[in-house]
């Protein structure tokens, strides 16, 4: 019996060592990465100042020079916020490994001093009314310690200077001071208004950070690029609760809308085609109640891959194109469970739709005349199947199913055999006929465009998610690329959170703002009230 204790407390001390050795490793690793990641901020931040160095002493020979410095600052902004969250990480894996592991210590960015110009307001913190020791009222202020956090109100700037007066007790000479606030960032020198007003302007409103920073130094405040990246790695460390609650809110959903659109991303010898995907939940055209959201998600390419682990263990409907990387999600024999395929009838109609549009023929130079009869017709008969789905848009799924089954389905049945017939006269180089394939291409292809006759949940179109996308098409031409892997999964998470705000009606720079003021003293189990749909509740509530 003896022994037996003796070999358990042997084991057990045995695991606890184990246990020591993989967070002393863990934390190494994250010291590593963060040191890594430091140094290619450093390196790119000495390029940066060596091709300006050049600009300024040769001058400008062309316009490519000018281009490789913008380029130059995009890869800096990125780096710096790669190295931000690295940092930040390895800071809580050292607190959590033993003592033995020696802190990484990040050269902070440089900073100058605020601006003299900029007014000042003094946010006075409660002083004490007793001594906190022996709880004597006799206590005098002996100084006070006055931290400045720069924040930014529409187009006035101001430093925020927060006084902690400090108290001596003239009974026991203990000195008491109030506890320093929490901040949105460490060191709290960025009021939550301005982070927001940082990453709203370049992930919403497409303005990279050396565009920001130049209309800053217009205005009076310099702030670095480095010093703006450094923000907002800081944004995307502190905002990742809330962005984790809004990815399982979308994968909570039965039915998802899903679509991809391409993103530059600045590679050796040039920029490469990589993607950001989104995930879109959308229940308002059925009055499903569950308030909308959308998750995106970046990847190096188009591969298969993507989708099936993005959804994976997710089981319901996709409503997607007829991109054929999502196959996998539809084999009967997947672990989570088959997908059920909807397919769009918005990409089947645009491609008779552009075979039948006159006005596109007449601004193109052809004959008004020069339309395809068959097409034109096509446009026709669908566009009463959507004149039936506008008259129900908003009603519940067994009133949307009803009159679908009552008023949709004779309709599809005839376009059906109509197209059958038509597809049966035409060439098989022919663009109708072409048109036409797309629908019955593949074996289940139909079966998923008339999925919505048996589902009231299902849409008509995949709408929802290429809205979610349209932001990201709009400022390709203004950030011209991603500048690296890290960035594209860092503008990923951003766009979920800017999109989604969008989506719930709220102004998603006010919401940045007020979440990164509140987060800071949120208990972990009420951060599901900063939700956008919580907070618009909340906000409504205080307002009245």
């Amino acid at each position: 019996m003896s022994d037996a204790i003796f070999e358990l407390a042997k084991l057990r001390a045995a695991f606890v060592a184990a246990e020591a050795r993989a967070d002393v490793a863990e934390s190494e690793l994250a010291q590593a990465r963060a040191a890594v990641s430091c140094s290619e901020a450093m390196i790119q931040e000495l390029k940066l100042e060596i091709a300006r160095l050049r600009r300024d002493k040769y001058g400008i020979s062309s316009e490519r020079r000018a281009r490789l410095i913008d380029q130059l600052e995009l890869q800096l902004d990125e780096l710096e916020a790669a190295a931000t969250e690295d940092a930040l990480a390895a800071e809580q894996s050292t607190d959590k490994a033993a003592t033995t592991v020696r802190a990484f210590t990040r050269r902070p960015p440089v900073r100058k001093p605020f601006p003299e110009h900029l007014p000042r307001e003094r946010v006075m913190i409660e002083a004490p009314d007793a001594c906190s020791c022996c709880g004597s009222d006799r206590i005098v202020k002996m100084g006070e310690d006055v931290a400045e956090t720069l924040e930014v109100i529409p187009r006035q700037w101001k430093v925020i200077q927060t006084v902690r007066e400090k108290f001596t007790c003239r009974s026991c000479e203990k000195i008491s001071q109030p506890p320093a606030p929490f901040h949105a960032i460490p060191r709290g020198w960025a009021g939550p208004s301005l982070i927001a007003m940082l990453v709203f302007e370049k992930y919403g409103q497409h303005q990279p950070l050396n565009r920001q920073a130049e209309r800053f130094a217009r205005e009076g405040v310099d702030l670095s690029l480095s010093t703006l990246a450094d923000l907002v790695g800081h944004a995307a460390v502190a905002l990742q609760p809330i962005h984790a609650l809004i990815e399982n809110h979308v994968r909570a959903a039965g039915r998802l809308h899903g679509d991809d659109t391409t993103v530059p991303l600045l590679a050796r010898g040039g920029a490469k085609k990589a993607r950001l995907w989104t995930y879109v939940r959308d229940d308002q055209p059925w009055n499903g109640g569950a308030p909308p959201a959308a998750v995106f998600r970046f990847s190096r390419g188009r591969a298969a891959t993507n989708p099936n682990q993005h959804l994976a263990g997710w089981q319901g409907v996709l409503q997607a194109d007829a991109y054929g990387g999502y196959n996998d999600l539809y084999r009967a024999d997947r672990d989570a469970g088959r997908v059920t395929s909807a397919l769009c009838w918005a990409h089947a109609r645009r491609k008779f739709f552009e075979l039948a549009d006159i006005a596109g023929n007449v601004r193109k130079g052809k004959p008004a005349h020069q339309i395809s009869p068959v097409a034109l017709e096509a446009v026709k008969r669908i566009d009463a199947i959507f004149d039936i789905e506008r008259d129900i848009n908003g009603l519940d799924a067994k009133a949307r199913l009803a009159a679908r089954q009552n008023l949709s389905l004779p309709l599809v049945d005839n376009l059906h055999d109509w197209l059958k017939e038509e597809r049966a006269k035409l060439s098989k180089h022919n663009k109708v006929a072409k048109a036409i394939n797309y629908m019955f291409e593949k074996e289940g292809r139909w079966r998923a465009f008339t999925a919505f006759l048996d589902d009231g949940r299902i849409c008509l179109t995949n709408n929802a998610a290429e809205r979610a996308l349209r932001g990201v098409a709009m400022g390709r031409k203004s950030w011209l690329f991603v500048g690296s892997e890290r960035g594209g999964h860092r503008a990923a998470a951003m766009y979920t959170l800017i999109v989604t705000a969008k989506m719930n009606d709220i102004d998603p720079q006010a919401w940045l703002a007020d979440v990164l003021a509140r987060l800071p003293d949120m208990p972990v189990s009420r951060v599901h009230e900063l939700l956008p749909w919580n907070w618009k509740t909340l906000s409504l509530a205080e307002a009245a």
